[in-house]
């Protein structure tokens, strides 16, 4: 076997259009990967950055500041998902959900929902990433590399002589696909390899991933093996191949994400929007006890404190803030849980799709799938509690206003 692979390899060396192929799969491996690189040291440089000027901007809003309610209306607190160290590999989600944002103490879910657009154009056509190109490119070079071994051979009437020749049929299409599967590999993950190392990447992470991609190209071998045993020539086997990729590429994806997405219906974010913008709005026209008993009755530690005898108090202005989270909390809670079954769903599915499946282990193993969106909102939403709960005891009960106290507020912690 040693020895028809070093002939192979030799015979490969001189076919032209074979290292082309190659080569171009070496050269967007390092593209994607270069790129990748590129937009998560600038999304790291952007956090440190923001992290400095969010100290810096609530340390000034709060000077002077004389009430416990000014001080909570006036201070914002960043809170941001930094990627992971093999994020570069599948930007995934964080093209098209946001990443960061600056929260205060007023309704949280307008605030969650009202979208960073800064990847607004990448969230539609998508970022060409490693895992893009793990995924659907590498199949349609492995197609290239060996949809007309035998066929070649039949078209120049040297198949049953060089099989008579050989001996068997193995010992020749075998080392000759071997080589440029095993190249064609070698040459997508090598990028791959010295990125994950100048990233501080974990082993675990990438062996996975090496794992992912050689099995991905091992389904596609044999989808090119069986057909490319047929007797028909190379442009007919080529037809064939390309229509099986778009179809398990693009056909089955599509139709099963339409699928998906109409057994599970999902509110849009902007309905979560308008609904707490318009509670919180019409709260001003109401009477204030509308306002204090659904709130008294989430946070019953407050009933005592909860008798607004003015025509305006810090504390009324925030319950009605919060209780128009909890009028869309029902829409929250269908979103959240539409989105994670739409994502499961899909799983699923993805297992009758080699691009959907790769791209999917790619996204899980960078942390940039729909879960790790979702967590990321999780953890605002329990640092919002947080703040919630260090400002309440505060504001209700009318304590004096001490700036020193304020160095005791929550600290925002990134989901793990």
């Amino acid at each position: 076997m040693l020895r028809n692979i070093v002939r192979e390899t030799s015979f490969l060396a001189k076919d032209r259009g074979a290292i082309f192929w190659l080569t171009l799969a070496f050269a967007l491996s390092v593209v994607a990967v270069s790129f990748g690189v590129t937009e998560v040291r600038e999304q790291r440089e952007t956090i440190a950055t923001l992290i400095k000027e969010d100290a810096a901007d609530r340390a000034n809003a709060l000077q002077g500041q004389e009430e416990w309610g000014s001080a909570a209306y006036y201070a914002f607190h960043l809170t941001y998902a930094p990627p992971s160290d093999f994020a570069f590999a599948a930007m995934g989600q964080r093209d098209s959900s946001p990443w960061k944002h600056r929260v205060r103490m007023l309704a949280l879910e307008g605030q969650i929902h009202e979208s960073d657009t800064r990847n607004a154009d990448f969230g539609l056509v998508g970022r060409f990433d490693f895992a893009f190109l793990a995924a659907s490119v590498a199949p349609l070079l492995l197609i290239l590399l060996l949809y007309d071994l035998r066929a070649s051979e039949r078209t120049a009437r040297r198949h049953d002589l060089l099989v008579a020749t050989v001996g068997s049929p193995t010992q020749l299409w075998l080392p000759r696909a071997l080589v440029r599967v095993g190249l064609l590999a070698l040459l997508l993950l090598t990028p791959l390899w010295i990125a994950a190392l100048i990233e501080s990447s974990s082993a675990g992470t990438l062996l996975q991933a090496t794992a992912i991609v050689i099995g991905s190209l091992l389904i596609w071998w044999l989808i090119v093996e069986l057909v490319s045993r047929i007797d028909a020539a190379p442009s007919i086997l080529l037809t064939t191949l390309i229509g099986i990729w778009l179809a398990l590429a693009i056909v089955v994806p599509a139709l099963s994400k339409a699928a998906i997405e109409a057994s599970n219906p999902v509110p849009d974010g902007g309905e979560i929007l308008l609904l707490q913008r318009e509670t919180v709005n019409d709260a001003w026209d109401l009477p204030k006890e509308d306002t204090m008993i659904p709130f008294v009755e989430e946070h019953p530690e407050l009933a005592d404190y909860a008798v607004i005898d003015g025509p305006w108090a810090w504390k009324w202005y925030y319950a009605f803030q919060h209780v128009g989270d909890q009028k869309a909390a029902p829409l929250v809670k269908q979103y959240r849980e539409g989105r994670l079954s739409r994502d499961r769903q899909a799983g699923l599915v993805s297992l009758l799709s080699p691009t959907s499946f790769v791209e999917r282990a790619f996204e899980k193993l960078a942390n940039t799938d729909a879960a790790s969106m979702v967590a990321y909102e999780d953890a605002v939403r329990e640092f919002h509690a947080q703040l919630r709960a260090f400002h309440y005891p505060l504001m209700f009960p009318e304590k004096p206003y001490d700036a020193n106290l304020l160095s005791s507020l929550p600290v925002y912690k990134p989901p793990s």
